[in-house]
C-alpha cells in the first residue's frame, strides 16, 4: 500500500512505522549518522508539496535544514539543498561522488536559493553521497 494512502494529513506515522515501512539498513544509518553527529532529533512533518506529498522526516540544527528524508518502500528519498554558501565546495569534491549523484546534481537547476537535490538513496554509495553533502551544509554556517 502507498506511504500517503496509509498515512493521510489526519493519520501521523510513528517513527516505528516509518522504520518498518522503508525497511532499509540505509534508513537505520542515516538516522544514527544524522542524531549522532549532530546531536539532532528527527522530527515528522506533513507536506503537501507537489514534488513529494505526505509525511517526511526532517532534520534541523541550529535553525537550519541538514535534510528532508521522504519514506519510499524499500528505499528513501533524502531532499538535500546546496545553497550559495555550498555550491563552490560542492563542485570541487564532486567527482568524488557516485555517478548518480554527479548526473543530478548537473542536471538540477539552481533555483529559490540552492539546487534541491532529491537523492533516492537505495545503496550504500547514495548514502555516503547525502551525508557528505550534509557535512558541508554544517560546515558553511
Amino acid at each position: 500500500m502507498d506511504w500517503n494512502t496509509q498515512f493521510g494529513p489526519e493519520n501521523q506515522p510513528t517513527f516505528e512505522n516509518v522504520d518498518k515501512f522503508i525497511n532499509s539498513q540505509l534508513w537505520l544509518e542515516i538516522n544514527t549518522a544524522l542524531q549522532t553527529s549532530y546531536k539532532v532529533s528527527p522530527l515528522l512533518s506533513y507536506s503537501k508539496c507537489s514534488a513529494q506529498p505526505g509525511w517526511n522526516v526532517k532534520y534541523k540544527k541550529g535553525g537550519k535544514s541538514l535534510c528532508t528524508l521522504y519514506p519510499m518502500e524499500g528505499f528513501f528519498i533524502a531532499l538535500v539543498t546546496i545553497g550559495n554558501k555550498e555550491t563552490n565546495e560542492v563542485e570541487q569534491t564532486l567527482s568524488s561522488y557516485s555517478d548518480y549523484t554527479q548526473a543530478l546534481y548537473r542536471r538540477t537547476a539552481f533555483s529559490c536559493g540552492g539546487r534541491w537535490l532529491m537523492i533516492n538513496v537505495t545503496d550504500k554509495a547514495e548514502l555516503d553521497d547525502v551525508i557528505n553533502l550534509i557535512n558541508i551544509r554544517v560546515k558553511s554556517k
